[in-house]
């Protein structure tokens, strides 16, 4: 039996299986009684972990169904060989029946079981290893469970395989939060101002744009003596008509006149909604951002927000990634879909992806058939975003396309490209788009190098220059020399002549 523990590998010999057996068979105090339970398991072999890295490791492993190097080891060093004949045939029991078959891979001819027995012998080892191993006493093992539980739960944190998708999560959820919040709040300001001024909401439609109005306006009489504020109306409304048309309606408007007091809290509250209505704006152009750079394919097929919903929905990119085409397809429609297979009615033909444009261009009979060809298209976008290591937008635009010709053989019949062709084109345009990035390298090594060469070239000229300049002096100065030592050559014989 193998215990996988905070602490160490545990191996433990079971003794009396007859008596294990009648476990499931209600006899439950075997486990708890450590007197009972010490009479059927022995504990064969314990291996402590080196170090809290070393416990990590193997904690990684086994969370993800995979033998550690320590734990191969271990089993291998403890369990019978295959050499012993006077040994019994003995089993292997493990609690995780992926485990076991990562250690049957990794040890070839162990039979191994995970079954209910097993379970409640695992049970009673762990409610009993500080009494089988001496070691984990004073709740030695209490301690190594809480740093490995932290440091397990610090590493997932920063191991993100779905990159920075969370991020997006949080803010499509924000912003639809904030759309609702938004138009609430607009509610709440066109019935607030419309006392005091209430032809301005009949002129002015646009929810941001009439609050904007309120909070420069404010006073409606301020209209009638102060023709400054037409300038500034102009820039926020942006047409003279209209900019006209209020001005007009503020000098026979009906509404109520409104004291300081209130003016004061009605403009704050339409200054706030104005502010959270450019925070919006601000959002958005963040999500674009985000949505570039982890799904730009995905992004570039059916649109920023509704690829972030999407997202959102699976819980992560890879979730979505791995999800067929047919979940893609009605993410988001999950109570029509349960409602339709409870009363054995019609299912739902699409989720989100309905507020993408393609489907609304669509006829009513043809909507079905572009939804599931979009969720297929989705599906390969995803899964390239997900699992590429550079992506690009390059595969979302020719799979829009795709959907583009799709729609006009729905409606002309004009046969659309194979899928086969169009990922042979983007993998010929992307080797191309490498090729010359890989030639304007070379060229910028090749002109660095002439550069250096040219320096060299000329350092070496300059050296040449000061070696030659003392030469000449050298020779000037022997030249010099030379007529002085001849006249005195010339004396000395003289002199020997004459003695002769």
């Amino acid at each position: 039996m193998l215990h996988e523990s905070s602490a160490g590998y545990a191996l433990f010999d079971i003794v009396q299986f007859e008596e294990i057996g009648t476990l499931l068979e209600g006899a439950k105090d075997t486990v708890t009684d450590i007197a009972r339970f010490g009479r059927a398991v022995k504990l064969k072999a314990f291996q402590p972990f080196e170090s809290a890295q070393d416990a990590l490791e193997n904690a990684n492993a086994i969370s993800e169904h995979a033998m550690h190097g320590s734990l191969h080891s271990f089993l291998e060093m403890n369990l019978p060989k295959k050499s012993d004949k006077k040994k019994k045939k003995y089993s292997l029991g493990v609690v995780d029946p992926a485990l076991a078959t990562a250690i049957s891979e990794g040890l070839k001819g162990i039979s191994l079981r995970s079954d209910d027995t097993v379970k409640e012998i695992a049970r009673g080892c762990r409610l009993h290893l500080d009494k089988f191993v001496t070691g984990l006493k004073n709740d030695s093992e209490k301690k190594a469970q809480l740093g490995l539980g932290h440091s397990y739960s610090r590493s997932k944190v920063k191991f993100n395989p779905a990159r920075a998708d969370n991020m997006i999560i949080q803010s499509i959820a924000l912003m639809d939060q904030l759309d609702k919040d938004l138009n609430t709040f607009a509610m709440r300001v066109r019935e607030w101002y419309s006392w005091h001024f209430p032809e301005l909401k009949d002129i002015v439609k646009d929810n941001y744009m009439f609050a904007r109005c309120a909070a420069y306006i404010q006073d409606k009489a301020s209209l009638a003596t102060e023709e400054e504020k037409k300038e500034g109306l102009q820039t926020i409304i942006g047409d003279e008509e209209t900019v006209t048309a209020v001005f007009n309606a503020a000098r026979t408007s009906m509404g109520v006149d409104c004291s300081a007091v209130d003016m004061l809290n009605i403009v704050n509250f339409t200054q706030r909604m104005v502010k959270l209505g450019e925070y919006r704006k601000k959002l958005a152009l963040y999500l674009t951002e985000k949505m570039s750079v982890v799904a730009p394919n995905l992004s570039a097929l059916i649109g920023d927000t509704i690829a972030a919903r999407l997202i959102s929905k699976a819980g992560s990119l890879t979730n979505l990634a791995k999800a067929p085409a047919s979940t893609v397809q009605i993410l988001g429609a999950e109570k029509a879909l349960f409602r339709a297979l409870k009363t054995k009615g019609n299912t739902p033909k699409y989720g989100l992806i309905y507020h993408s444009t393609f489907i609304g261009r669509a006829d009513s009979k043809n909507k079905g058939r572009i939804s599931r060809y979009l969720a297929n298209k989705c599906s390969i976008a995803t899964r390239i975003d997900s699992f590429s290591d550079e992506p690009c937008r390059l595969y979302g635009e020719k799979l829009r396309d795709q959907v583009e010709e799709r729609l006009k053989f729905y409606e002309t019949g004009a046969a659309p490209r194979k899928n086969l062709d169009v990922m042979a084109d983007v993998a010929r345009e992307l080797k191309a788009a490498s090729g010359e990035i890989k030639e304007e390298i070379i060229k910028k090594k090749d002109k660095k190098k002439k550069k250096k060469r040219k320096t060299e070239d000329s350092d070496d000229e300059d050296e040449v220059a000061a070696e030659e300049k003392p030469s000449k002096k050298r020779k000037t100065s022997e030249t010099e020399s030379t007529p002085v030592k001849k006249e005195k050559k010339e004396k000395k014989k003289k002199k020997k002549k004459s003695k002769d």
